[in-house]
């Protein structure tokens, strides 16, 4: 019946009420389907909301100014420092399957004093995703190649994300790479680690990627919605040389099932206090790989210039100004 037309044999008053029934069911039919979907949710429903959804191509940061002045950044260690963990809603607590994750539409923007984080695979094997403190975690979210996860976080986030390689059923069994220490505050070695602290010092963010516990997947990080320069190119490329594979020897290579998953650091596949630095080489300014008999933390320089390549590798640590978006891929440039 087209609007403002009524049949001339219906009273008013029966035919208001008739709308208003109509009208009533209607709003509860758009707003069944809009929770579903996760489109709409209700007030008093906040929290930490994810979504998987088919990756577009890499989107450069927006920069508008000059990084700030450089600044005391926290030091480097083998694990993160416990952070409050953000509020996760009903619908990002299911349990993750076997199957791929549906995609679903980009999320770009989060809300009113939350961040967002985007987790691409850019690889051509499945990897599963750990975000500590959120949702996606510890058991992590399927990524079949392609696909990306949208996480939103709180201003005062902090923790680290890794991919899993190789997993038998789901991320919390048994997987090739990646698998949890007993808290899953980090991951076994080899294991390439984003590492993250936000709102840290006059109100920067403090960002890094590591390979200080090896590698196992090529990663890299860009920055948005900030003043702050990206030093990281959307395809991954820093001061002209761009990601790859990591051309791992064969002392250092980890295997599993009779193939090559990752990249031991030096202490792992060697021992000793030189390659581990202890004893006579403990400490920063003992702690010098180019007085190695080998350096071998430049077989993570070479395939990912940015990163941690070992302990006291400190110029890796990155810095963003203001409430920063952070979108990590997993990948090597051109994939």
């Amino acid at each position: 019946m087209a609007r403002g037309r009524r049949r001339h044999s219906a009273s008013p008053r029966r035919d208001g009420r008739r709308w208003w029934y109509v009208a009533a069911a209607a709003f509860a039919t758009a707003a069944t389907v809009l929770i579903a979907y996760s489109v709409w949710t209700p007030s008093g429903t906040g929290g930490t909301r994810t979504t998987a959804h088919q990756d577009t191509a890499a989107r450069p940061a927006v920069s508008r100014s000059a990084s700030p002045s450089p600044s005391p950044s926290p030091s480097h260690s083998a694990s993160a420092s416990p952070s409050p963990k953000a509020s996760v809603s009903k619908k990002s607590t299911s349990k993750p399957t076997t199957k791929a994750v549906e995609p679903t539409p980009h999320v770009s923007t989060a809300p009113a004093g939350k961040r967002l984080i985007t987790v691409v695979n850019r690889t051509p094997k499945t990897v599963w995703a750990i975000v500590t403190n959120t949702a996606v975690y510890p058991k992590g979210r399927e990524l079949a190649p392609g696909q990306s996860l949208s996480v939103t976080v709180a201003n005062n986030w902090g923790g680290r994300i890794w991919g899993r390689t190789g997993c038998t059923s789901t991320a919390a069994g048994h997987c090739a790479t990646g698998d949890c220490t007993s808290v899953c505050e980090g991951a076994n070695p080899p294991t390439t680690l984003g590492e993250f602290t936000f709102d840290a010092y006059a109100g920067m963010d403090f960002y890094d990627v590591s390979m200080v516990d090896g590698s196992n997947l090529p990663m890299w990080i860009n920055i948005s919605h900030t003043t702050t320069v990206d030093p990281v190119s959307a395809g991954g490329c820093y001061k002209g040389v761009c990601t790859s594979d990591v051309n791992c020897p064969a002392a250092m290579q980890a295997v599993s099932g009779g193939q090559v998953v990752g990249c031991k650091p030096p202490c792992a596949a060697f021992g000793g206090d030189t390659y581990c630095c202890r004893g006579a080489w403990a400490g920063r300014e003992n702690c010098v790989p180019s007085k190695w008999p080998v350096d071998y933390t430049q077989v993570f320089k070479r395939a990912a210039p940015y990163a941690y390549s070992y302990a006291f590798d400190d110029g890796a640590t990155m810095p963003c100004k203001g409430a920063c978006y952070y979108r990590i891929t997993f990948g090597t440039t051109g994939s």
